[in-house]
């Protein structure tokens, strides 16, 4: 952006082209290609599909009747994205134990979901305009994917243990949030991009030396815009 700037001012490239490059549309499409880099594919498709829609207006004359249709057109696109993945997940899953719901105390029709221990060593959930509550019991836990667009997810992998070597969690929170629960010797390593966003641990000051265990560590990476990602005990 800062390039992008600088060469605007010195009149090297226009200065319409200079405002559609910087936007929000462009950040979304930009995010959604390192998502896609990444491997988190469902994420950066949605992404890139909603920053590309709103930008073509900025570069063609769209009829309005067109334009009427772009958050239709947007919500089938997540909904074949949310297909794909669950067609994935359930090729993964063919001869392996299921994921196991528990209703919730104190709401009867919603449910938690928790991993068999002995049939996934690794998870990922992806999150929209919603929100879940996941429990991973997983005895050598290698890592994982969380991705939260204008919702909520929390993992709770107190009764998880990590693979020798620790583990790394990739996370995407664009206008929503990830929130973990871990064990208090873990040791956990931030890597996450935050834009507008925030990183929190909030073990505070029940954590310290006499938990840390150096073999046991959790590396948090990926980014946060307009959002956030917590670490906490309880």
């Amino acid at each position: 952006m800062g390039v992008i700037l600088i060469l605007e001012r010195l009149n090297l490239i226009p200065e319409s082209m200079a405002d559609m490059l910087i936007s929000w549309q462009m950040l979304l499409i930009g995010v959604g290609v390192l998502s896609v880099i990444g491997g988190n594919r469902t994420a950066g498709t949605i992404l890139i599909v909603i920053g590309a829609t709103f930008m073509i207006p900025e570069l063609i004359t769209v009829p309005h009747e067109i334009r009427r249709i772009y958050w239709p057109l947007i919500l089938v696109v997540i909904g074949i994205s949310i297909l794909m993945r669950q067609r994935d997940h359930q090729r993964l899953r063919q001869g392996n134990d299921p994921i196991i719901n528990i209703p919730d105390d104190d709401d009867p029709k919603s449910s938690k979901s928790t991993y068999n221990a002995d049939s996934f060593n690794t998870f990922d959930d992806f999150v929209i305009f919603g929100g879940r509550e996941i429990f991973v019991t997983s005895q050598a836990l290698s890592g994982g994917k969380a991705t939260s667009i204008f919702g909520g997810i929390e993992f709770d992998l107190r009764k998880a243990t990590l693979q020798p070597g620790g583990a790394i969690i990739d996370c995407v929170s664009v206008f929503g949030g990830c929130g973990f629960k871990i064990p208090m010797d873990w040791n956990v390593r931030n890597e996450v991009t935050t834009i507008f966003g925030a990183f929190t641990d909030k073990r505070g000051e029940t954590y310290n030396d006499r938990y840390y265990d150096p073999s046991k560590t959790l590396v948090i990476k990926g980014l946060s815009l307009f959002g956030g990602i917590e670490v906490k005990h309880f």
